[in-house]
């Protein structure tokens, strides 16, 4: 009969019962979770039940964690994002959101830049901790996104941006995503990188401010390799605060945008027509 455990196909004898594989494969497990849920009695197994075994504080090994995932994402994707680099220019409240999603989905590095700490306005949207107030915000990500996926490879830069050093940070990666606050921060950095890598996509966003309807948030074109998120208007100003539901909205969108670039998928489909530019 076979099942899988830790979504690996297995084979085991009719009969089985859920506590006696345990004691077999892992006896010191905390928590043992059939077919998603946690089981508190003995059963038989059945052909094609999902069992995982848990012991509390133990993290899951490389392969282990990469089964889990790859049954989630369904493994041809999994192996294409795992092979993957992803940049992200600007780690604050689209940065971060955007790097633990595409952690969280197992992009396989991630090249991490920016120059600025943590401060306490940060939190309101930003994915960061209040004992991490202080903190270079390179340095806080990567250890919040050590204990999402610690098999995500982080490559970071401790640096401001400029038109000389966008093109050697961002070299090698497949996509990159923009996520600055200044509007001319997000111009030197598009037109940077795209005089100097044409050929890669990147993501940006603009317009994203304030508690407006979530549906005003699209995914667009902009001219060729360029992909824009925000309804491109609601900037920040008196009044009209960045908030963390809005611009955590954007970042989804980015970092699902990311996903079907590197998956040679049209980050937009036909639903939403190209800008005019």
């Amino acid at each position: 009969m076979k099942i899988l455990l830790s979504e690996k196909p297995v084979d085991i004898e009719d009969s089985t019962t859920l506590f006696q594989l345990r004691d077999e494969v892992k006896p010191d497990a905390d928590i043992v979770v059939l077919n998603g849920a946690p089981a508190r009695s003995d059963c038989v197994l059945s052909e094609g039940d999902e069992v995982v075994f848990i012991r509390r504080g133990e993290p899951p090994r490389q392969d282990e964690m990469e089964a889990l995932m790859a049954a989630r994402h369904t493994p041809g994707v999994h192996a294409v994002l795992k092979r993957s680099c992803v940049g992200i220019a600007g780690l604050g409240g689209l940065g971060s959101a955007i790097a633990i999603a595409l952690a969280r989905v197992g992009v396989g590095k991630l090249v991490l830049v920016d120059f600025d700490v943590v401060e306490p306005s940060n939190l309101n949207r930003q994915q960061y901790f209040f004992d991490q107030v202080g903190m270079l915000k390179t340095q806080a990500l990567s250890a919040n996104l050590s204990r999402v996926n610690p098999y995500v490879a982080l490559e970071t830069h401790t640096e401001r941006l400029t038109p000389a050093n966008v093109p050697a940070i961002f070299a090698h990666v497949d996509v990159l995503a923009e996520a600055f606050d200044v509007a001319e921060e997000k111009a030197m950095l598009t037109e940077s990188f795209r005089r100097a890598h044409p050929k890669t996509p990147i993501v940006v966003a603009t317009g994203l401010a304030g508690h407006a309807s979530s549906n005003t948030v699209v995914t667009r074109k902009l001219g060729t390799g360029i992909t824009v998120v925000g309804d491109l208007t609601t900037a920040a100003q008196p009044g009209t605060g960045l908030m963390a539901p809005r611009v955590g909205v954007a970042a989804h969108h980015q970092a699902n945008a990311v996903i079907r670039l590197l998956l040679g998928e049209d980050p937009v489909g036909d639903t939403i027509p190209m800008c005019d530019v």
